[in-house]
């Protein structure tokens, strides 16, 4: 009797429990931080019907500031102007796919992102996060970062996190190269005639150097043939995996599409090396993968080089006996940024793998049904 009697408390708590828990929309509705963002989803009750049906999820809510913000940029034009495919894109990229209470760690966390324009990857693109101390935050495409604020708010398919900012979906690598001013990289693809193929190339990890590194070898560029330049950039190109910096260990050597491997170094101070290339700034996220940002131009030719001995500040140039230039090669006619980026500041930056220590890709858990709610137009939106 007193087993009985215990079994039928736990099931009134676990019943209460569950009565206590809202579900989505009115958590949602119940934020007074969250009135922007509720007002607008009250326009696409079918949107936010489904969304709130989803399970297992994590979604980050954008606050007022930051959804205001979003609204009166040139961002936020999709919202106002009725782009579909841009609204579903963007609201899906705010859904993690896996309940995330408490994120203490780097990871690299799978969205409900999933159509290939927005998304060439598998299982969905990606966010990473970073914890220190109190603060955890999010970092999205062109290293657009999000703060936590407050605790998680718990709802019946999941949790919600409030965040001061709004999520930009990553770009392509070409757009990408040119708002983090890599003009000179952005300008190399053009003149060996590669955007295209490594805008829409799927699932690659992109080591592209710094305008620095291309002006460190300058006498060395103007004579190449296209075949060459073609050969070196493709020697930054390793297909087939993307490459967070947690997944990056020390001896691997990685396949690029040029035919010959690179090999990855990885130092007791947690510097990372790509050849004698330092990684400066890791894990800027792409529309088809990763970015790692280094500081000298690969050098197919010389393959073989290796990382500096002891704890270097910098890498070394592959490309024996080349000056420098005073200008920097490639950028004539190159667009320039329209934003500044402050990529000095960006987490990891010239430090890459202090903070990919440990860090591990989550479970992929997500919503059943996820993917057709969040395929590209298929849910319509009528503004």
């Amino acid at each position: 009797m007193l087993f009985k009697g215990l079994t039928l408390s736990a099931l009134a708590g676990a019943v209460l429990a569950q009565q206590a828990t809202p579900d989505l929309v009115t958590l949602l509705s119940n934020q007074t931080e969250l009135s922007n963002l509720t007002s607008y989803l009250q326009l696409f009750p079918d949107f936010t019907g489904q969304l709130g049906g989803l399970q297992n999820i994590t979604l980050l809510a954008p606050n007022n500031a930051a959804f205001a913000n979003l609204l009166n940029s040139s961002a936020g034009a999709a919202l106002t102007n009725g782009d579909t495919d841009l609204i579903t894109a963007l609201f899906s990229y705010h859904v993690i796919n896996g309940t995330f209470a408490n994120l203490t760690e780097q990871k690299f966390v799978p969205t409900l992102l999933q159509p290939p324009q927005f998304a060439n990857v598998t299982g969905g693109q990606r966010i990473a996060v970073y914890a220190d101390g109190n603060v955890t935050t999010f970092v999205s495409g062109l290293l657009t970062t999000a703060n936590v604020t407050g605790e998680a708010l718990n709802f019946t398919g999941g949790v919600v996190h409030i965040i001061d900012n709004v999520l930009l979906i990553p770009q392509n690598v070409s757009e990408t190269a040119t708002q983090l001013n890599l003009t000179a990289a952005a300008g190399a693809l053009t003149t060996a005639d590669l955007v295209e193929a490594v805008d829409h190339i799927p699932e690659s990890t992109f080591f592209v150097p710094s305008n620095e590194a291309f002006a460190r070898i300058g006498s060395a560029l103007p004579n190449l043939t296209t075949e060459e330049l073609t050969s070196i950039l493709t020697y930054h190109v390793v297909n087939g995996t993307v490459g967070y910096s947690n997944l990056l260990e020390n001896g691997t050597q990685l396949p690029t599409l040029e035919g010959t491997n690179v090999t990855i170094t990885v130092e007791e101070s947690g510097s990372v090396f790509v050849n004698g290339a330092k990684v400066v700034i890791p894990d800027v996220l792409v529309a088809n993968g990763v970015v790692h940002v280094i500081d000298n131009v690969l050098n197919p030719e010389n393959s073989t080089q290796t990382a500096p001995s002891g704890d270097s500040e910098s890498g070394t140039p592959a490309f024996e006996g080349a000056s420098s230039a005073s200008d920097i090669p490639f950028t004539s006619g190159v667009a320039q940024p329209t934003s500044t980026i402050a990529t000095e500041s960006a987490p990891g930056a010239t430090a890459a793998s202090s903070s990919s220590a440990g860090a591990g890709v989550p479970m992929q858990t997500g919503a059943m049904g996820a993917a057709a709610l969040f395929g590209g137009a298929a849910l319509v939106l009528n503004l």
